[in-house]
């Protein structure tokens, strides 16, 4: 659908990618929800959740079974970052809990660590996930990957 999903660029050293995907497999084992991050290098010209929104529905999150999906958005070059909720989480939480843990992935990225900053929000948006949507093993399945993606 979107090239721009299949490229891959190295963003991170190999444990860095370990640490995130294991930060994503823990939030989701909690939870229906489903988390994803979303990396490149620039976000020009347009609003990083504007940028974010566009993934989101790119990489049809929407299609979740009960809306509860949630995009962390990183432009690692141009400094921006976002975090995206579908519907479903985003009538549980509100907005000022996005502004929340984009505030504290912040503290950890102006320390110039990415990779904790990222997995640390994963692992806060599963606490949320999981208060709201908790998993049920007789109906939960992984409906998204679990892997980064990687834009240009």
């Amino acid at each position: 659908m979107f090239s721009i999903f299949r490229h891959k660029k190295q963003f991170f050293t190999e444990e860095d990618t370990r640490l995130i995907v294991k930060a994503i497999r823990h939030a989701e084992q909690r939870t229906s929800g489903e988390v994803r991050v979303f990396v490149e290098s620039k976000c020009s010209w347009v609003d990083a959740i504007d940028r974010a929104a566009e993934i989101f529905f790119g990489l049809q999150m929407d299609k979740t079974e009960n809306r509860n999906a949630t995009l962390v958005y990183v432009a690692i070059k141009d400094r921006q970052l976002a975090v995206f909720g579908d519907e479903g989480i985003h009538k549980k939480v509100g907005t000022e809990y996005w502004n929340k843990i984009v505030s504290e992935m912040l503290l950890s990225f102006n320390q110039h660590d990415y990779a904790k900053g990222i997995a640390d929000c994963v692992i806060q948006i599963g606490d949320a996930l999981t208060t709201h949507f908790p998993f049920d093993r007789d109906t939960d399945k992984n409906e998204l990957p679990d892997e980064i993606v990687f834009g240009r």
